[in-house]
């Protein structure tokens, strides 16, 4: 870290609210405390349950500063190495997962939340994998799919919903994805069945499903437990859009056994996504100065994949979409 590298500006709240209420503040470089790095971030991204918490949906159970910085997910470069700290240095590459603080140029994390970045990873990539991928991990996980189950997801072409399919697939699952219209070649080169939103869905999934659906992960929030029950799918086979809320403010603040679960868990979809096993779609990159614009995009829920920050783009004044979908919902 360069010795007049005396301050950094991290996004921040000081009251709950819209985009409107996201500002840039300029602090004290941050310094590593034991068993502490530094990262110089290039890439974050973002999530819904970050603008739940900002809009102050969770006011009641989740205490937030008056300055409350905000993100989960990051890739970057380590630039300073607490006491302790043997298994990074100085410009190792790595990704990981903060606490409510990563949308930031410069973020203080335990050593023990960050993971080496395989080469093959783009930091885009590499920088949004945490909260979606975590989330769609421990779903996949908490329904049980197995072999030769036929799983269906909501909202498949979203952030969650696009790796949830992938490590369903993995596990030798057959998968229906609803989804908008528009995602229906998206989920085809993913090897998913697509099934399009609206009266008479049930009816579209049963036409693809004769053998009957064993799971069900809704990621939607409308009517999926009816539609489960629908389908005959075991309640302790169902999870809801609330239990993955749950699941997500649990990453917020870990206790010691949540944090190396999801350190773990990232671990290993790291070498997913860079053995190529799983694919994360960046549907927008903003340089980070277009941070509000990246919530208002995410917050319409158009977003097919990910919505990520960039730090240090090539080009800081132009916002890069892979798409413009007006019916998918994430």
């Amino acid at each position: 870290m360069s010795r007049t590298a005396l301050s950094t500006k991290s996004v921040q709240f000081a009251e709950f609210g819209g985009v409107e209420v996201l500002e840039f503040i300029e602090g004290p470089m941050p310094v590593p405390r034991p068993g502490e790095v530094i990262v110089e971030v290039l890439a974050a991204g973002i999530n819904h349950i970050e603008a739940y918490v900002r809009q102050g949906q969770f006011a009641d159970v989740l205490e937030t500063s008056k300055h409350q910085t905000q993100g989960s997910d990051f890739a970057g470069i380590v630039v300073a190495v607490g006491d302790g700290v043997t298994q990074f240095k100085r410009n190792s590459e790595v990704l990981g997962h903060a606490r409510m603080s990563s949308h930031a140029y410069h973020i203080a994390v335990k050593a023990s939340s960050l993971v080496a970045k395989p080469k093959q990873l783009s930091w885009e990539v590499a920088g949004s994998l945490f909260l979606a991928g975590l989330a769609a991990h421990d779903l996949v996980d908490q329904v049980g799919v197995g072999h030769g189950d036929t799983v269906v997801v909501s909202a498949a072409a979203g952030g969650v919903g696009s790796i949830e399919i992938q490590l369903a697939k993995l596990r030798g699952a057959t998968v229906i994805g609803t989804c908008g219209e528009r995602n229906f070649d998206y989920l085809r080169q993913l090897g998913i069945k697509p099934v399009v939103y609206g009266d008479g869905m049930v009816e579209r999934i049963e036409k693809l499903a004769p053998d009957g659906v064993d799971a069900y992960i809704d990621n939607f929030g409308q009517d999926g437990e009816a539609i489960a029950e629908e389908l005959g799918v075991e309640t302790r086979r169902y999870v809801s859009s609330d239990d993955r809320k749950e699941l997500e403010l649990a990453t917020i603040w870990p206790d010691e056994a949540t944090e190396k679960h999801n350190t773990d868990v990232l671990t290993k979809l790291a070498a997913l996504a860079a053995d190529r096993q799983i694919s994360v779609l960046i549907s927008g990159f903003y340089p980070f100065g277009f941070v509000r614009e990246a919530f208002d995009d995410l917050e319409k829920r158009h977003a097919r994949g990910k919505i990520v920050l960039g730090m240090k783009p090539a080009n800081g004044l132009s916002v890069r979409k892979a798409r413009d979908v007006s019916d998918a919902r994430d």
